[in-house]
């Protein structure tokens, strides 16, 4: 039993680590946070966003061990969804833009001269699937 819990935490550390560092990674070797500010001019606020990178992985983690769930009402909701949708939005935006994925892409397709379209295809297919997911597979 002792050896079982030992080699449970074992496993959790050597998750959490790893995890961790590709998150880490992600967020600096690529750049996404300074990128970020620089696309909003808010450079000042530079610490801002790394806190609440921070502080929203912590919680993230925290709450998902715990298991809880909280019962809120739909309009405070829609305003966490929008926030988080927003945050989402803008870190993957940042993280294309910094590697170049849309001209590459285009580049590839041979749609160099439309790349508009490319945009607003992506951008209506995550949005309708976003909508299926939510209208089929969620329980209300």
């Amino acid at each position: 039993m002792t050896i079982e819990i030992l080699f449970m935490c074992f496993v959790g550390l050597a998750g959490g680590l790893a995890v961790g560092s590709g998150f880490v990674a992600f967020l600096t070797v690529l750049g996404i946070i300074p990128r970020l500010t620089q696309l909003t001019k808010t450079m000042k606020m530079i610490h801002y966003y790394e806190w609440a990178v921070i502080f929203g992985a912590v919680t993230g983690g925290w709450l998902g061990l715990r298991g809880e769930s909280f019962s809120w009402t739909p309009y405070l909701l829609i305003f966490i969804g929008l926030g988080s949708g927003i945050f989402t939005g803008m870190l993957a935006a940042a993280l294309t833009e910094v590697l170049n994925v849309f001209p590459i892409l285009a580049k590839r397709i041979g749609i160099d001269d439309r790349i508009v379209y490319l945009l607003m295809a992506i951008v209506f297919g995550k949005v309708l699937g976003s909508l299926f997911h939510w209208m089929y597979f969620v329980d209300q």
